[in-house]
């Protein structure tokens, strides 16, 4: 992505600094934060992020529609939304995947 930016400082100060992601998150759970951000620091459009594992980039839906996620470990998942505004749609309404090219990092969730 051309952008990452955090929902709060907080998010930034943690997700910047191993120390503090480990600490927060654990070893386990922290390693695989730094690999999907890191995925999507490489992608160039939220397309190119893959919808099948490890990673299975999807869309959240009912009061959730339009964020994403990611998989980390059962049952955690790295949040996020698209930071574009107006947001690109497609004809068909959903959202243009291959426009998106800046996100908002949301949190690290278990919203089962």
């Amino acid at each position: 992505m051309n952008s990452i930016r955090f929902k709060s400082r907080k998010l930034a100060k943690v997700f910047n600094s191993e120390k503090e992601l480990f600490r927060e998150y654990g070893i386990r759970l922290g390693t695989l934060i730094k690999r999907r951000m890191s995925v999507l620091r490489a992608a160039p459009t939220l397309e190119d992020v893959s919808h099948r594992p490890p990673e299975r980039r999807h869309e959240l839906k009912g009061r959730r529609k339009g964020t994403f996620a990611v998989d980390l470990e059962h049952p955690y998942r790295l949040v996020f939304k698209p930071d574009h505004n107006p947001l690109p749609f497609k004809e068909d309404g959903g959202i243009d995947l291959r426009k998106v090219t800046a996100i908002t990092i949301v949190g690290v969730e278990d919203y089962h």
